[in-house]
């Protein structure tokens, strides 16, 4: 009979992940494995018949045995890449001959691993193959918006540096924004480079006025009026002349609001008068002034939570938001951080008048990718300019980024602190026994091993142990092998 278990989810859960396999112990590890590394939801299937059918579903990655009792997997792959040519497949098999794996390959198969499997090969294999599955997605979704066109003014965005598609697509969005002379949000993590978009956002809109940020985090009523909008002489003891607002310095160009999440109430509605009647007056006088000004404001706050609190005007918020981007944090895009250091590591150079250091090495890159970057662009950059305060001759040391980056006592600055929610935890499927403290071990070193690319300096830094202590481990009992 066929056997066919679904994860039960909600119905805007991530595409499944399908596993394909005639022997209900294979079925059984191998959600487990996948299921313990964050990986899932997982669709278990022990009868190649229902295969088609099941991948009507949307559908990540295909892990497929090649010899079953009903239908082979060499019979079944020409099938999948005809109806779902867009599904990674990846082999896995006891069936140990070079010509029957390039035979996969020709098919249209991915990858191809041999069993007893190695855990840290199939999670770094099947994560692999999500993301190409996902690369394709996201090319295709930004089909017609990308690519129909490059940007109009990438000198607009020539002081940010990236390469991610992610922030390709904010740029794109920007361009059209800018036209409509709309406020625009901008929403990111501290650290992000809010002012960066906001300085950008002025560029686009190409008006002779200047940039003029403030920081609205912090000013009481009085005093974001008085910043904002100026007084006249006399309006308020002290008051010796009359002073303008920065309205009035921004007149033709771009008013930058930083922090307008933390925002008085009373504040808020002034703001929110300037935006719908395009007046204001200053302090002290009863004359009506025209703001001839366009409005960026930006936030690491969630104003939608802000507002279910009664903490922010849901009729501000959906002004500021005609045109809203929300900037991705540095862990979501680390194809970027490359650039970033080189670009970090010159700057450094140039304003310390040093020679900038060769290249940096492999080893600085993997632990730098398995750092979350909680301070994003700006933390990395502090730590380039640590590191070449020290820096006296040949590759940049490794040192300080340790320091940077290793777990400390109430400090929230590692993986393991800064991403507790977000990384993939130990877990087993409900009604089974929990693993072994040795079983747990061992996972958690596999993991660390695999997110380091092997560096056991890296992956001792990870798991909050000394290298000395993590060889010990590994020394009692080697990272093991699940056969399936």
């Amino acid at each position: 009979m066929p056997h066919t278990v679904h994860d039960p989810t909600h119905s805007d859960k991530p595409p499944q992940i399908v596993v394909l396999d005639d022997e209900e112990e294979i079925l059984s590890s191998m959600k487990f494995l996948l299921r313990s590394h964050g990986i899932g939801p997982v669709t278990t299937l022990s009868d190649g018949r229902d295969l088609l059918t099941v991948l009507e579903q949307p559908t990540a990655v295909l892990l497929m045995d090649l010899r079953m009792s009903e239908l082979s997997g060499m019979d079944l792959l020409p099938r999948v890449q005809e109806s779902h040519p867009e599904i990674p497949v990846i082999i896995v098999t006891a069936v140990q001959e070079v010509d029957t794996a390039v035979a996969c390959m020709k098919q249209g198969a991915t990858d191809y691993l041999l069993k007893p499997v190695n855990v840290a090969n199939l999670i770094t294999t099947v994560r692999k193959a999500r993301q190409m599955y996902d690369l394709r997605q996201h090319a295709n979704a930004l089909k017609d918006y990308l690519l129909g066109g490059n940007l109009k003014n990438p000198e607009a965005f020539a002081e940010i540096i990236t390469q991610s598609p992610k922030m390709q697509a904010i740029f794109k969005y920007m361009e059209s924004a800018s036209r409509t002379g709309e406020p625009l949000l901008i929403i990111g993590e501290t650290g992000t480079g809010k002012e960066l978009f906001a300085q950008a956002f002025h560029r686009l809109r190409n008006r002779s006025g200047a940039l003029v940020p403030v920081n609205v985090a912090g000013l009481d009523d009085h005093m974001f009026a008085d910043t904002l909008f100026g007084h006249t002489k006399g309006a308020f003891t002290g008051a010796v002349g009359s002073r303008e607002g920065l309205v009035a310095k921004a007149a033709r160009g771009v008013l930058f609001l930083d922090e307008i999440g933390d925002l008085s109430e009373s504040s808020q509605l002034k703001l929110l008068r300037l935006l719908q009647e395009k007046k204001y007056e200053p302090i002290g006088s009863d004359i009506s002034r025209n703001a001839d000004i366009s409005i960026v404001a930006a936030t690491n706050r969630n104003l939608k939570q802000r507002i279910h609190e009664g903490k922010f005007r849901a009729d501000l918020f959906y002004r500021l938001a005609t045109h809203a981007i929300t900037i991705p944090p540095l862990r979501e895009r680390k194809e970027d951080l490359p650039l970033l250091l080189g670009r970090f590591i010159e700057d450094a150079a140039r304003s310390m008048q040093l020679n900038p250091p060769p290249m940096p090495t492999p080893q600085l890159m993997n632990l730098l990718d398995c750092h979350d970057f909680p301070g994003n662009v700006r933390e990395l950059r502090a730590m380039v300019l640590d590191a070449m305060a020290n820096h006296k001759s040949g590759p940049l040391s490794m040192d300080a980024f340790r320091k940077a980056i290793s777990p400390t006592p109430g400090l929230s600055g590692s993986r393991r602190d800064s991403n507790a929610s977000r990384e993939p935890t130990l877990r087993w499927p409900e009604g089974q026994n929990p693993p072994t403290l040795k079983e747990a071990e061992a996972f958690l070193i596999a993991h660390a091993l695999e997110k380091s690319n092997g560096n056991q300096g890296i992956a001792a830094i990870m798991l909050g142990l000394s290298r000395q202590a993590l060889n010990q481990r590994m020394t009692r009992k080697q990272t093991r092998q699940i056969s399936f």
